[in-house]
């Protein structure tokens, strides 16, 4: 029997609740075999209301899963032993609840394929930003919710449902008998309420008046059911007609109610059932619109992404194997495109992840209005989309619509009054010669973005094999990168920085080399780009300055007080939150003064956000640290700006540097820099300075400090000691030739 109206209402509104809600509950096992990892997650899922047990391994994680139920359980993949692989595997051999996120270094395409193929509910990948991971986690206790729930009020439904099985005229379910021809000769006052029907008007005429024009087929075996006992038609699921026109909330309702249908044949004797004594077939029909409603939306999200509703990559995956499979066998081309936003990262951590959630819908929408009605659009994750487009005949036509793409995408986003502005960097692989399968397609597609990425961004690329070898070295590299993190490859030079008045090393400034293993010393222009692309920039920034504090914090000690140590500052770095907490925190455990740290940014860090960066500037300065630009003249900086900046120094760039000439030749930017600081009273220091001409001029004009290779390349910590005692660059400034003019 079927549930009253009042039930059904209930059953949607709990249902869109457990949709629609923001206030998630639930238990976490964080699994990893770094305890400080650990740690880090427990206090993250902590800041946000989560209890959470802490599984060290992967021996630990099952004992816990064996004993205890979880809802989400957050998972390392690479782990000695007991991999996190081997927990999927445990996961799914005893048919865990839990929603499994993969939280893992590895991010490779085929290593979240493979996770997410082995159970894993979604992918993380280290280092991850906390808003993400959190909004996954959310994400998985809602999926955990809706399930409940639907549980739940299926049990509560078949309850209610025994409770009401032997009424009949007030039956929640429809109650009917048929003649033997299929006519009806009572039908209970269910009818008008379910489906609107009067009872007066449906006695005596076919039950075909009743059937779904999609289900009459079904129908002439289900109704006609002559059957008894154990063979009889049970919970049968049909549509029925309806007159009541009605829109349940977040889904249109057709003109049709799915229905569960028990039938039997009625007869005048119940021994001998032969075609004589047979009279009619008496049957009940339940209505299921509520449970059907609720197996659509799930499905729905198992299929579709929860924030822009379009297809997730279950489904393109699924479109994308019948498109292979038409165009092979009618000859045809198609083509992947993978599509990454750029500067969304810059609004979401700007105007918040509401925001950000409110662009990518507005993004989805321009993207859908580009595309042809056979084409799928899917939102792969973050800000990256997936475009299968079938039937195309040339490049052209792709070309067509990726420039579309482009244009709609380079018009200006208003949502509440901000004015947002997102390109897209476009990666397209065409079948066959881009891929024969739809994960080759994707994948290729994927590196494709890449290189339009590593271009400056806002473009498109089409796949080719050459892409290939140079993605497989960026991945291998990438992976070298974070290992030699892990093994302390990393090492922190240092270049002195010379005062131009008396010779002295007033300062040095820090940088990093990477030592590797097989390589030997490897330059920072072949992996800090590639450090920056996947965020590893933070940690090595975090390494370099917590050692060149402590170096430089041991040299004041030990008789050269007056040592100042520049670090560099990228934007990933100063837009995190607690940024400033984090700075005054390794002076502290440095035990060096803030007074003898310069932060070095360049113009066009300084300038891409600046409504967060001057404030966090001002307050490092506040507490006696000095800031200085570096790179001057490469960026866009106005004169107008620099009077605003919190800043101390200007560091001439070593382009400008390397120009001057015996003939003074090249000079006139390095001049107007130098008449620049000294109207704006800012220290100014030339970096770069490679030979006796160039440092002649410097001298002449002013400059108060220099760094180059004319003094002394970076140097390693010891040997920078050995040449602070040795002091002996005042005598190269003497000599000069100008100094000795002058």
């Amino acid at each position: 029997m079927s549930e009253s109206p009042g039930a059904r209402e209930s059953y949607a509104k709990m249902v869109n609740r457990a949709v629609t809600t923001t206030s998630m509950s639930g238990r976490l096992l964080l699994v990893d075999d770094k305890q400080e990892l650990l740690t880090s997650l427990d206090h993250l899922v902590t800041l946000y209301g989560y209890e959470a047990d802490q599984a060290l391994g992967g021996q630990a994680a099952m004992e816990a899963l064996a004993s205890q139920e979880y809802d989400v359980v957050l998972l390392d993949l690479i782990m000695p032993e007991i991999s996190g692989h081997d927990i999927l595997d445990f996961a799914a051999r005893e048919k865990l609840a839990s929603k499994i996120i993969v939280v893992s270094g590895d991010s490779s395409f085929s290593g979240v394929k493979h996770a997410l193929h082995c159970g894993a509910f979604d992918f993380v990948k280290k280092p991850y930003e906390a808003a993400e991971l959190i909004a996954t986690i959310e994400t998985a206790l809602r999926q955990v919710q809706l399930e409940n729930r639907h549980d739940e009020m299926q049990s509560q439904l078949k309850e209610s449902e025994e409770l009401h099985r032997f009424i009949v005229n007030s039956s929640p379910d429809l109650v009917y008998m048929l003649d033997r021809n299929g006519c009806f000769t009572f039908v209970n006052d269910r009818l008008e309420s379910m489906l609107g029907f009067s009872r007066d008007g449906l006695v005596g005429k076919h039950f075909s008046e009743l059937i779904d024009a999609d289900d009459v087929e079904k129908a002439q075996n289900l109704f006609n059911e002559r059957r008894t006992g154990d063979r009889a038609v049970k919970n049968e699921e049909i549509r029925l007609r309806s007159n009541i026109q009605e829109t349940r909330e977040g889904l249109s309702r057709a003109q049709s109610v799915w229905t569960e249908l028990t039938a039997m044949g009625v007869y005048v004797n119940s021994v001998e059932r032969t075609q004589e004594n047979f009279i009619g077939t008496y049957g009940t029909a339940r209505d299921i619109s509520a449970r059907k409603d609720a197996e659509e939306l799930i499905n729905f999200q198992a299929y579709h992404d929860l924030l822009t509703h379009l297809p997730n990559r279950a489904l393109l995956n699924d479109r994308l194997g019948l498109a292979i499979a038409h165009a092979q066998r009618n000859k045809r081309k198609l083509a992947t495109m993978f599509l990454d936003l750029d500067r969304f990262k810059l609004v979401n951590d700007t105007l918040g992840h509401n925001m950000g959630d409110r662009l990518l819908k507005a993004v989805a929408n321009r993207l859908q209005s580009c595309l042809r009605s056979g084409d799928t659009l899917s939102r792969f994750g973050g800000d990256e989309f997936t475009l299968l487009l079938p039937e195309v005949r040339t490049r052209s036509d792709v070309v067509i619509i990726a420039e579309k793409i482009l244009d709609r995408l380079s018009e200006t986003f208003v949502i509440d009054g901000h004015e947002l502005y997102v390109g897209a960097s476009i990666g397209i692989a065409m079948y066959p010669e881009g891929g024969d399968t739809g994960d080759s397609l994707v994948q290729n597609a994927d590196i494709a973005m890449y290189h339009v990425k590593s271009r400056g961004k806002n473009g498109y690329q089409f796949f080719s094999e050459e892409m290939n070898h140079q993605f497989s070295t960026r991945l291998s590299l990438e992976r070298e990168l974070r290992n030699g993190l892990i093994q302390g490859e990393f090492e922190v030079f240092y270049q002195p920085q010379v005062s131009l008045a008396d010779g002295r090393v007033t300062g040095v400034e820090a940088l990093v080399r990477w030592r590797h293993g097989v390589k030997g010393l490897v330059e920072p222009a072949e992996f800090l780009p590639l450090a920056a692309e996947t965020g590893l920039i933070l940690q090595i920034d975090e390494f370099v300055q917590e050692q060149a504090f402590h170096d430089v914090a041991a040299w004041r000690r030990n008789g050269f007080s007056e040592i100042q140590v520049s670090v560099n500052l990228t934007s990933a770095q100063i837009e995190q939150e607690g940024f400033v907490e984090r700075f005054v925190a390794a002076l502290e455990v440095s035990g060096l003064e803030a007074e003898g740290v310069i932060l070095e940014i360049t113009e066009s860090t300084l300038m891409q956000d600046i409504e967060v960066i001057i404030p966090k500037l001002k307050q490092v300065q506040s507490l006696g640290a000095r800031i200085a630009i570096d790179d001057f003249g490469t960026g866009y900086s106005s004169l107008a700006y620099l009077q605003q900046f919190p800043i101390n120094t200007l560091k001439i760039d070593r382009s400008f540097v390397g120009d001057l000439r015996a003939d003074a030749s090249g000079a006139s930017i390095v001049d107007a820099i130098v008449a620049m600081a000294r109207g704006l009273k800012l220290d100014l220091v030339a970096e770069g300075v490679e030979n006796r001409t160039q440092l002649c001029y410097l001298v002449e004009q002013g400059c108060e400090g220099v760094q180059g290779y004319v003094f002394s390349p970076a140097l390693p910590a010891t040997e920078l000691v050995s040449l602070l005692r040795d002091n002996r660059f005042a005598e190269l400034i003497a000599a000069s030739p100008m100094v000795a003019t002058a």
